[in-house]
């Protein structure tokens, strides 16, 4: 999907994704000190706007300005203790102003080679002993899991990460694959595999 395609989707409904942040980036996010982040693919900002409530402050990147104008009225709402500043810039092209202390990417949906852009230049944005940190919809979930895109093309595994990664010069923390329970209409769950992607960057 491109841009236009995206902030037609963002149009239609109220939110496309929860007020909440990510699960996997709260409970990995949680214990740092905040400073300057930014939240690449940033959709609606519900994990920028997580992050400046805990005092970060946040460069919020997105391609749809729908999406982003959305994010700015709900962070209106909030109390913040960071910044966040929103940025309409494609993923795969976006230039930092400055080094970062945490990069995040949230449930990008990208084909190989723009994924591999986006995330080099996610890593890239890092300063020496900088986060990133990359959860996205798992390629076995597709078989294995319930919901998330059906094309192949945009999900990965925590290999394909450090493959884009390979000449980077990182200490991985966490690369593998995890489950997180989706609610269904019968008041039950059903798991879906995500893969996560937790490295500091050393040089």
């Amino acid at each position: 999907m491109d841009a236009k395609q995206w902030d037609a989707r963002y149009a239609a409904t109220e939110l496309v994704w929860s007020v909440s942040p990510n699960q996997f980036v709260a409970t990995e996010l949680a214990d740092l000190p905040p400073g300057r982040a930014v939240d690449l693919a940033a959709g609606e900002g519900r994990n920028a706007i997580w992050l400046a409530a805990r005092g970060w402050d946040v460069t919020a990147v997105d391609f749809s300005q729908v999406a982003l104008d959305k994010g700015r009225r709900l962070a209106d709402g909030e109390r913040l203790e960071g910044t966040i500043r929103w940025v309409c810039a494609d993923a795969t092209t976006w230039e930092p102003d400055s080094a970062y202390d945490l990069a995040v990417l949230a449930y990008l949906q990208l084909a190989a080679d723009e994924r591999r852009a986006a995330v080099r230049r996610a890593f890239a944005a890092l300063r020496p002993g900088g986060t990133f940190l990359l959860v996205a919809h798992d390629s076995t979930n597709l078989e294995e899991g319930t919901g998330g895109p059906q094309d192949p093309a945009v999900l990965m595994t925590a290999d394909d990460i450090l493959d884009d990664l390979e000449d980077a010069d990182f200490e991985p923390l966490r690369a593998e694959r995890v489950v997180r329970q989706v609610p269904q209409p019968d008041g039950t769950t059903a798991p879906a595999y995500d893969a996560l992607v937790r490295l500091e960057r050393l040089g």
